[in-house]
């Protein structure tokens, strides 16, 4: 992709922007430089005015790195793309696109920030820095990071008319297709994205149409590049190869909503740690907090730093580069340090090549070598020395290492690990390689998770009707969950074939701590309610294709006023619903035809008896007409077929 000027500065004097179609993509852009007198100042923003004074200032702060996180680099441009996520304040945009973005969360703001470290020795302090900053309500990073590859050079090439360029095109993008591949033009370049499915995106209100509860989880893709989950463009492998035999326990973590710190070296390594781990438990719903860029100035770190020892620490994943953080949250359980500094090179390292091609040459808990031909005293003493020192050891160096005291039920997978493939020395081929081992890795993460969910399809599984049994009334509700029945009748049919070969014998247990866990009732609610509407789906349309007059043949008395109240809640609903569609349109009247139907053939005393209530009274005599003009889809269709009751 270009990243020249003329990209945008083609022959368009003139680009409009359309707000609402921006909304659904984008809260705002920002230019934010750090100022040696006032610190960090938001030097423009578009749209104006659409973040409140602490918006403002957690932006600000977030879109720089920390200064004791940084090596002096001798470079005179150092680029870096990071994101972080902050909780929304309430301001007044907020309230204006949660009707705008789909039904996607409000509460938390996405921020993707190009930052630029400009080193000039004329200048005081030796240099300046200045951030182009992404605000979106939407965690699509495989749409933002690479537009921000455009926009964040493009912007200091020609200044703040790139963001009315980038703004104008964005604003010219349909809306967003979850789960799907999108092409997105921006001037004579397109972004091909797929973006993450709708099951795995934090809601406000109601689930998408989008969602299907065909299955619990789906299938395994034969295509890699569809994603399940979010931030499906992660690099797992580049970020974790270090620490390859610990995905399986930071699996575990995940599932559970265990709070997790993970620390590197720069802002993008940890962001990366963090969407990688994020991704690492596609297709469930993450409902834990995460924070991939996480800094001293969020509001939320002023609670976690009061917390004393022995009170239990908030569900979260924390991503951070400053050391500080090793004091202030040592009571944080599980600790991760991930990447390798790189003082003498633009481009960030995210962790020191190690051979990988097969399992013999495998890292400890620690991402020491186990390697009997590089064993000795001191690889044994600096062993004990990090177990011992726990994660302040990284106060004095920096290194990849794992500390956990918790014992993991899945075995890592050694077949995968054996099939992972080792790129050398060279970087081309090097990253190269990490897209297959990604593949390798996502892939059977999505297998082992997808397996681990199973045995709850049972309490999403959609019924339509069947054969002989009437659309007309209410479809059975779907089983209860008792998470008691559950674990016992899982403990009696087995954990199947594929957990069994990699779980423990204690494999229970894992499952009373996802029930117990902070992952589970959302997920589980959501899904829930997924299968409602798509079992309230199928019996709609049975309803539409059925001949009421076949079923009240087989009717008994009590049966045709059952169905007469069923078929009058469903008519009332599809009233109250405000669809104008033809879908609507059509068994609306359908309804209307078959609530007559039963009526008719009701005794004489019991018209009287139903007609005593005014609103039926009105689906069933000459005052239908007049209230069937008033509903939404008669509005659309002067038609009436329907010839109200005498």
């Amino acid at each position: 992709m270009s990243r020249s000027p003329s990209l945008f500065l083609k022959s368009e004097p003139t680009l409009s922007v359309d707000p609402e179609s921006f909304h659904q993509w984008v809260v705002a852009f920002c230019i934010i430089r750090f100022d040696l007198e006032q610190g960090q100042l938001i030097e423009d923003c578009y749209p104006p005015a659409c973040l409140s004074q602490e918006e403002e200032l957690e932006v600000s702060f977030s879109s720089f790195p920390d200064s004791v996180s940084q090596n002096h680099n001798r470079s005179s441009i150092h680029d870096s793309i990071f994101f972080f996520r902050i909780k929304r304040r309430n301001s007044k945009v907020a309230l204006e696109t949660s009707s705008k973005v789909g039904g996607i969360s409000t509460r938390y703001l996405y921020g993707f920030a190009f930052n630029r470290q400009r080193h000039d020795e004329r200048l005081k302090r030796g240099g300046e820095q200045k951030s182009v900053v992404i605000l979106s309500h939407s965690p699509y990073s495989s749409v933002f990071r690479p537009l921000l590859q455009i926009m964040g050079p493009l912007f200091f090439d020609i200044g703040k008319k790139a963001l009315d360029n980038v703004a104008a095109y964005v604003s010219k993008w349909p809306a967003p297709l979850p789960g799907q591949l999108m092409d997105l033009p921006i001037g004579n370049a397109t972004l091909k994205v797929n973006l993450p499915p709708a099951h795995s995106l934090p809601l406000d209100g109601e689930v998408s149409f989008e969602e299907s509860a065909s299955s619990l989880a789906p299938l395994l893709p034969t295509n890699q590049s569809v994603p399940q989950g979010l931030f499906h463009d992660s690099d797992l492998f580049g970020t974790f190869k270090g620490l390859l035999l610990q995905l399986w326990v930071l699996w575990e973590l995940l599932l559970i909503g265990e709070p997790i710190l993970i620390i590197a070296p720069t802002p993008p390594q940890c962001c990366e740690a963090v969407a990688s781990l994020v991704s690492l438990v596609a297709p469930l719903l993450l409902s834990v907090d995460f924070r991939p860029y996480f800094t001293i100035h969020d509001p939320a770190f002023a609670h976690l730093n009061s917390l004393q020892e022995g009170d239990v620490f908030p569900p979260m994943i924390l991503g951070v580069t400053n050391l500080f953080f090793l004091k202030s949250l040592r009571n944080i359980p599980h600790t991760v340090s991930v990447g390798c500094p790189a003082p003498n090179s633009s481009r960030p390292s995210l962790a020191p090549r190690a051979s990988i091609g097969s399992v013999p040459a495998r890292l400890d808990a620690f991402g020491l070598p186990q390697s009997l031909k590089k064993f000795s005293p001191l690889t044994l003493l600096n062993a004990v020395k990090l177990r011992r020192d726990g994660p302040l050891s990284l106060m004095s160096k920096h290194k990849e290492a794992f500390w956990t005291t918790y014992t993991a039920i899945t075995k890592p997978d050694t077949s995968i690990l054996n099939r992972l493939v080792d790129a050398g020395m060279s970087p081309r081929v090097e990253e190269s390689m990490s897209v297959v081992n990604n593949e390798i890795l996502r892939r059977h993460f999505l297998e082992l998770t997808t397996n681990f969910l199973a045995p709850f399809g049972r309490y999403f599984r959609a019924f339509a009707p069947s054969e002989g049994l009437s659309p007309f009334v209410d479809p059975p509700p779907l089983p209860q969950f008792d998470d008691d029945e559950f674990l016992g009748s899982l403990s009696a049919r087995g954990p199947g074939k594929f957990l069994s070969k990699r779980m423990r014998s204690n494999w229970l247990e894992l499952y009373k701590r996802f029930l117990s866990g902070h992952n589970f009732r959302p997920w589980f609610q959501r899904k829930r309610t997924v299968a409602e509407q798509e079992q309230h789906k199928l019996w709609r349309q049975a309803r539409i294709k059925a001949d009421i007059y076949q079923y009240i043949n087989k009717m008994s008395e009590l049966e045709v006023v059952d169905s007469f109240n069923a078929i009058e809640r469903h008519l009332i609903g599809e009233e109250q619903s405000g669809n104008a569609d033809e879908d609507s349109l059509a068994i609306y009247q359908k309804l209307r035809g078959d609530l007559k139907a039963v009526f008719n053939v009701l005794p004489i005393d019991m018209h009287q008896l139903l007609l005593m209530n005014p609103e039926r009274a009105a689906l069933l005599q000459d005052r239908l007409e007049e209230g069937f003009r008033e509903h939404p889809v008669a509005q659309q269709d002067g038609r009436n077929s329907f010839t109200p009751l005498r």
